[in-house]
């Protein structure tokens, strides 16, 4: 990722404007077993206090890793009960990066924040809907499926 993700001018600008990035190396002693870290390259999104919210193993496009990071700073956010924040993330990821790898899970995450907001059971049954019609084999549809009922 040193050579194709990481220099590209977009992902530059995100990370600049959006995380505190740490690079460390596999092996790294004693974070590296903290985290759990077995192969390279393994991208942890924490909190300030140093508990995971997310993760990703192994290479991603510059057009995948931001919606990831995303993606990570849209779940601190739900685990906080920020879900007003949290929803600000995950309908970017949906609106701008609809043919992510992690869009499906932020459309999950979307109809469960919005549920969250307003305690309406419509956003769940929206969200299953608009997974199966556009992420059909994803598991994040699979998992959205009892919310078909509602």
């Amino acid at each position: 990722m040193d050579a194709v993700t990481y220099p590209d001018e977009k992902v530059v600008d995100f990370i600049g404007k959006s995380i505190v990035p740490l690079k460390l190396s596999f092996d790294a002693k004693p974070m590296a077993d903290d985290y759990n870290v077995k192969w390279t390259p393994t991208l942890i999104t924490i909190n300030g206090g140093g508990k995971e919210h997310h993760r990703t193993v192994g290479f991603l496009p510059p057009e995948e890793l931001i919606p990831s990071l995303m993606l990570g700073i849209g779940k601190v956010h739900f685990d906080a009960e920020r879900i007003g924040e949290a929803l600000k993330y995950f309908e970017n990821i949906v609106k701008e990066f609809p043919r992510s790898d992690s869009t499906a899970e932020a459309l999950y995450f979307k109809g469960v924040s919005e549920y969250k907001n307003t305690h309406d059971a419509k956003p769940l049954k929206m969200a299953y809907e608009r997974l199966q019609a556009e992420y059909p084999t994803s598991v994040w549809t699979k998992r959205a499926y009892p919310y078909r009922l509602l």
